[in-house]
């Protein structure tokens, strides 16, 4: 009997020196709190260097408390004692008096690991509110506060729609009547462009007839002309255009400038190119009548 009593000291001493060389400590930064208050729980370990422990992480259950944030610290060793340190940042949720905590710390060996527990630390609930009066006191208050309205996005997308069925019903309406319409102050600003450049430029031809000045005649009124009957004009000679026009004049007063161009003859073009100036005010005056007639049958 002495001798196996002596046995199991024998394997006990060596179980107990080891667990004497690793100390684990846990503790709160403060004594109590508030529910919901951020608090630091420090957990220190002191272990021989030759020994591998791990804290615990984020996936640890920390109930009834839960984690926020988790701060760690450079292992410190002297004399081959190393201490670590971590403190784990808590809020406490729970209505109880007081909240309980220990957390592990594994000692990791070569097929199995120990756990080593501190003691339990503390966190008592601070009460914001000592005591609630039986009766509650009011203060007399008469002053309209101002309550913030918050946007009623159905009713903003029903006037939105309402708005696009408005605009898409007016341009079924009337598309058509301001098509014309801008069609008519479009014809508008070319026939005052090209009135403007044509009496400048048969200024100059009348003043020095050469073969460019009435070149540029000739091109500005075939020009005119094609954009507003979208006939082919520059393509055709000067007896294709009194042709094709139904009017012979025409060619008469185009053949007198082409003249200039051709034969190289100066010869006096005032007559030739007012009478091609009212051929181009007719021809945008019938095209005028023509865009009222469409927007008053729409």
């Amino acid at each position: 009997m002495a001798r196996t009593l002596n046995f199991f000291l024998l394997l006990l001493i060596p179980l107990l020196s080891q667990a004497q060389q690793i100390t684990v400590n846990g503790y709160f930064m403060q004594d109590s709190a508030k529910l919901g208050e951020r608090v630091g729980y420090v957990l220190k370990a002191t272990y021989p260097e030759s020994k591998q422990l791990v804290f615990p992480d984020s996936t640890f259950d920390f109930s009834p408390l839960v984690l926020l944030e988790k701060k760690t610290f450079i292992s410190y060793t002297q004399d081959s004692i190393t201490q670590d340190s971590t403190i784990y940042y808590l809020s406490n949720f729970s209505l109880d008096p007081s909240s309980f905590l220990t957390l592990p710390v594994y000692e990791l060996a070569r097929y199995d690991s120990v756990v080593h527990y501190p003691l339990e630390a503390e966190l008592k609930l601070k009460l914001t509110l000592d005591s609630i009066p039986e009766e509650l006191a009011f203060q007399q208050n008469n002053i309209y506060q101002p309550l913030e309205k918050s946007l009623n996005w159905i009713i903003i997308g029903i006037i939105i729609g309402g708005i696009l069925l408005l605009l898409g019903i007016f341009y079924l309406l009337f598309a058509k009547r301001i098509k014309e319409f801008w069609k008519e102050r479009q014809e508008k600003r070319r026939w005052a462009l090209f009135e403007k450049r044509w009496k400048t430029q048969t200024k100059l031809l009348a003043e020095n007839p050469s073969i460019e000045a009435a070149d540029e005649v000739i091109g500005l009124w075939k020009g005119y002309m094609e954009s507003i009957t979208k006939m082919p004009v520059r393509e055709w000679t000067s007896s294709e255009i009194g042709e094709q026009m139904g009017n012979m004049e025409i060619f008469k007063a185009l053949r007198a400038i082409d003249m200039i161009i051709y034969a190289g003859k100066s010869s006096k073009s005032e007559e030739a190119t007012a009478y091609l100036l009212e051929v181009a005010r007719t021809s945008y005056q019938e095209k005028q009548t023509k865009i009222k007639h469409e927007r008053a049958a729409v």
